[in-house]
């Protein structure tokens, strides 16, 4: 019994794949336009041919090697048939089925979905822990920089080069700094919890 349910559960994933539903809209459309496309061709581009021939399309042939010569059945007794009417009437039934299917189902579609998403923000980049040291460290040089020109004791140049290289340590050993799994806080955070335990 539990392989039967497995074999219909399996089927019903299948049914219910956005694919397969959509296939199955396709044809059922398809269908549809067929429809369409043949009274199209019938009622109106047979017509306007026959007013130069005859309104059957399929009745335009050639004759490649002499006269074609028919028996009262239809059928070629002598000659080579070219029958260029029935392509062109194919080929008119399937630009006329894609002119259909582009402007009454493509178009609108795309212009719809161009509109959805213009009315949908867009959402901002997300901010790495790297740009965010990036940042305050930058923001540490500048103040710095604004403390020194306004007139504060200034600092030696070995000083402001150990503050530096402690800000870009910094840095660097904030990315680099590994996250423990189960404690999910920085190795050395963990190691100083530890510490103050013991």
């Amino acid at each position: 019994m539990s392989g039967a349910t497995t074999v219909l559960g399996g089927f019903r994933d299948f049914l219910m794949r956005g694919n397969v539903v959509e296939l199955a809209v396709a044809v059922v459309v398809g269908a549809a336009f067929t429809n369409i496309v043949n009274a199209v061709v019938e009622g109106m581009i047979n017509p306007l041919v026959g007013a130069f021939g005859t309104q059957d399309l399929d009745e335009y042939d050639s004759c490649l090697r002499g006269p074609c010569t028919y028996n009262q059945a239809g059928e070629v007794v002598h000659g080579i048939p070219i029958r260029w009417g029935s392509v062109l009437s194919a080929t008119l039934t399937f630009l006329i089925t894609a002119a259909v299917v582009y402007f009454l189902m493509i178009l609108p579609m795309t212009r719809f979905l161009a509109r959805l998403s213009s009315r949908t923000p867009a959402s901002p980049p997300p901010v790495t822990e790297l740009a965010l040291l990036a940042e305050i460290r930058d923001e540490l040089i500048a103040q710095r920089a604004a403390r020194t020109a306004v007139g504060a004791p200034r600092t030696s140049p070995e000083e402001a080069q150990a503050q530096e290289a402690g800000a870009e340590a910094a840095v660097r050993g904030a990315a680099g700094t590994s996250v423990d799994a189960e404690a999910g806080k920085p190795d050395r955070l963990r190691k100083e919890r530890e510490g103050d335990r013991a």
